[in-house]
């Protein structure tokens, strides 16, 4: 006996045949017990998936002498006659080469005469969409009230080329992609009566070629066993449908995961040498951290559509990555599909694409840095020590926390091991009783330069105001942009002017404000509210020791 593909071998012959099409099938069936038949019927989907043989069966149902359950017999004469397209009573039509008006006219006088034997005649008209408007528009007629023993059967992919007239006249069935797992089972039965060795990983790159199709499915599957004969191995059936391997998608993640570089080159290699379309890498490996982000939102693999032991793989990225981070790789993925179909040379994009991927970072929310903090021993000592990461609680002197090592910089680097709480009050009394050697010599210090250059910094001078004293910075307000100007341009003057007032080396800072805190606040009445906050432990006394020491700066 001739071969026979194996989508028309098996192709289905009664209504559960049909896999993954229930809710039509099931319609069917009921509309046939309860004699509500109507006229025309339209079958649309994807390709491969069942419209065709749906209408097949549906026919013979209909003219079945011994239906079963609204099922065909598949044994009587008409069903026989049916099956081998030996019958005047089931017409199938090629939409595609009958689409002129001619044909349709044709139709038209063919429809009047009744069934030879059978109880209906049934017209299945194939791929639809393909006639034409003139022919469409001469069938409405005959489509909206054809004789009671005549039913028409249209099939189409593409439904929105089919005019609403035609539409409206007929029970629209929609016919589903099929799934993967569905296809998989259909597979596998098929094997096992053809007595061929397949396994879960075989089955899924079939299925998944397929892509939704029953009918791609059975003809990548006729290939495999040409190619493999009765033993198929996974491993072959990708390099002859050509897919790329799921583990170039792994080694991608592993090498984000030990920021190994020099994998990138070699995988573009591999791909390049093995002719896999870089575009269909990068559609693959958006679908792989797709997986892998399944698999941190839910914390299992059902949702991913591949084989057992693929999925097993995907849940030891459970903790490895977080689901930020995926979501940025698959946001900076997203855009260079879109410039990889633009770019000249897809090897060189890839390969930078990847090094991108490589490079980043991982990140952390705001409340898994601020866990971490309050995770840290209180009793430790306070380091400052590079890249430090501190925690302080205000207004409790005695909470000490553990950091790294910070390098501050100034005029020179400094490293502070440890502050203890004497330093800080020290320091603090300090920094009181030099702002108020200042206050006190601020007036003669400004008669000094009034006296000597009257013209230029006589009415400036008298204008500025003393706010505070920061390190080695004394901050006034008061001057206009005209004032510091001038007051930049002669700064050597100026700073030889302040360390013969005050006997050491001081640095005007002119703030923001145009005035102090408060108006109606002096210079030391500010300075006296300041140091009682100090002293009821509204400040924090290490930060007052970081700024004046150190040279820090405080940011609100």
């Amino acid at each position: 006996m001739d071969f026979v593909v194996t989508a028309r071998k098996w192709r289905p012959k009664i209504f559960s045949d049909v896999v993954g099409q229930e809710h039509i099938t099931t319609t069917l069936q009921n509309s046939i017990k309860s004699n509500r038949i109507a006229h025309a019927y339209l079958f649309t989907g994807p390709r491969g998936v069942g419209k065709t043989s749906t209408a097949r069966i549906f026919a013979k149902s209909l003219n079945c002498l011994n239906p079963k359950n609204a099922e065909p017999c598949n044994e009587c004469e008409l069903c026989i006659d049916i099956q081998s397209n030996q019958t005047l009573d089931i017409i199938e039509i090629d939409g595609a080469s009958n689409r002129g008006i001619d044909e349709i006219r044709t139709l038209r006088e063919s429809v009047k005469y009744a069934p030879t034997k059978g109880k209906y005649k049934v017209y299945i008209i194939d791929e639809v969409h393909m006639l034409t408007k003139e022919s469409f528009n001469a069938f409405l007629k005959t489509l909206e009230e054809p004789p009671a023993h005549t039913i028409f059967i249209f099939a189409t992919t593409d439904v929105h080329k089919v005019p609403l007239t035609i539409i409206s006249r007929c029970q629209r069935y929609d016919f589903r992609r099929i799934g993967l797992e569905t296809i998989k089972k259909a597979i596998k039965e098929i094997a096992d009566k053809e007595k061929i060795a397949i396994d879960d990983k075989t089955l899924n790159i079939i299925a998944k070629k397929a892509d939704g199709s029953l009918r791609d499915a059975e003809s990548y599957f006729d290939q495999v066993v040409a190619f493999c004969n009765k033993k198929i191995d996974p491993s072959t059936a990708a390099k002859m449908l050509n897919l790329i391997d799921d583990e170039i998608y792994f080694r991608v993640t592993d090498a984000i995961l030990e920021k190994d570089f020099s994998s990138v080159f070699e995988i573009t290699k591999e791909i390049y040498e093995n002719g896999w379309n870089f575009v269909d890498f990068m559609d693959g490996l958006v679908e792989h951290f797709r997986n892998i982000l399944t698999v941190i939102l839910n914390k299992k693999a059902d949702l991913i559509e591949t084989a057992e032991s693929i999925k097993a793989r995907y849940l030891k990225y459970e903790a490895k990555f977080s689901s930020g981070d995926i979501l940025r790789l698959l946001n900076f993925l997203t855009k260079v599909q879109q410039e990889l179909r633009y770019s000249q040379n897809h090897r060189l994009k890839v390969e930078i694409a990847l090094c991108h991927l490589v490079g980043l970072e991982k990140t952390s929310t705001i409340s898994e840095i601020i866990n971490k903090l309050d995770s840290v021993d209180n009793s430790a000592p306070f380091y400052l020590s590079e890249n430090s990461t501190s925690k302080y609680t205000p207004g409790n002197s005695q909470q000490t926390v553990e950091a790294n090592k910070v390098i501050l910089e100034r005029s020179e680097v400094k490293t502070y091991d440890v502050i203890d709480e004497k330093k800080i009050e020290n320091t603090i009394q300090n920094e009181t009783g030099e702002f108020n050697d200042v206050v006190k010599m601020w007036e003669s210090f400004v008669n000094s330069i009034s006296q000597e250059r009257s013209l230029i910094f006589g009415p400036l001078m008298k204008n500025l105001q003393l706010i505070n004293l920061e390190g080695n910075k004394i901050n006034v307000s008061g001057a206009d942009e005209h004032g510091k100007f001038l007051l930049s341009k002669n700064q050597d003057y100026i700073n030889k002017k302040v360390l013969n007032a005050f006997g050491k080396k001081f640095t005007l800072h002119f703030s923001e404000n145009n005035s102090p805190t408060s108006s109606n606040q002096t210079p030391t009445n500010r300075e006296t509210a300041k140091q009682t906050e100090k002293n009821n432990g509204q400040t924090n006394p290490l930060i007052d020791a970081i700024i004046n020491e150190l040279g820090g700066q405080e940011i609100d």
